[in-house]
């Protein structure tokens, strides 16, 4: 049971953690790399954690957040939801001001 108390803590340390295959500067797969391409050009630091080196967190995540897949992206605590969510909130414009709103609060 210790991994969930391990993904609540990365969850809560994090105002913004994107969970996702590989890195943003070494995406693993085309949804990781188009949802943490999205969340640099909000142009705030993120935390991210490569699922394909953590398994446990891979095989337990979706289970705590029900939620299935990968990435993941989480903000100020809450899931905001996987690469089709992110980049549609992206394009809408309400990507941007939740991400800075939930970074502006842990400075």
């Amino acid at each position: 049971m210790e991994i969930i108390e391990t993904i609540k803590d990365q969850i809560a340390s994090n105002s913004v953690l994107l969970y996702m295959k590989g890195s943003p500067n070494a995406p693993q797969c085309g949804f990781s790399a188009r949802a943490s391409q999205v969340l640099m050009a909000c142009g705030e630091k993120f935390a991210y954690v490569d699922i394909l080196q953590h398994p446990e967190i891979r095989a337990n995540l979706p289970k705590y957040a029900n939620w299935p897949t990968f990435p993941q992206l989480w903000v100020g605590g809450e899931l905001v939801g996987g690469s089709d969510i992110v980049i549609e909130m992206f394009e809408k414009g309400e990507l941007q001001p939740l991400i800075k709103e939930a970074v502006a609060k842990t400075e």
